[in-house]
């Protein structure tokens, strides 16, 4: 039992601080305007080929209109490019802009720093066991947020 009052203690801190970390890594005095949301959606817009809102909205779990209220902000600081598809002009179209595409660089240079500062001291077994139950983690919450 005393094991899982300390996993249950180390996950609630870990998600705080992850929390607030990317807020501070984001709010930087270069991108003060930037929420953590704004974050996640320039994550899953992602970089290279324009990517089809439906499909970003089913990558970040939420509806077509959620995404277009977030992407409107975007859009509006400057962040975000919207475009209707050449192919099928029902189709809208998201991609960064380079201002964007500098933010999720930045952003994905703060990961890169956080995953290697978690497994620069473990074994190679140390790491196989640390990703299987993390993606035992992975497995409850998503489990979960489909029950909701």
């Amino acid at each position: 039992m005393e094991i899982e009052r300390t996993l249950n203690e180390i996950l609630v801190r870990l998600f705080r601080n992850i929390n607030t970390i990317e807020e501070q890594a984001v709010r930087e005095e270069k991108y003060k305007n930037i929420t953590t949301n704004d974050m996640h959606v320039i994550e899953a817009i992602g970089v290279g080929r324009p990517k089809n809102m439906t499909a970003v909205a089913k990558e970040l779990g939420v509806t077509t209109g959620t995404l277009t209220i977030a992407v409107n902000s975007l859009v509006k600081k400057g962040l975000a490019d919207r475009v209707r598809s050449e192919e099928d002009r029902r189709v809208v179209l998201v991609s960064l802009s380079q201002k964007g595409v500098e933010i999720f660089k930045q952003h994905q240079q703060f990961h890169e720093k956080m995953i290697n500062g978690v497994v620069e001291q473990l074994t190679e077994e140390e790491k196989v066991v640390l990703e299987k139950a993390l993606k035992n983690l992975n497995r409850f919450f998503r489990d979960k947020a489909r029950k909701v």
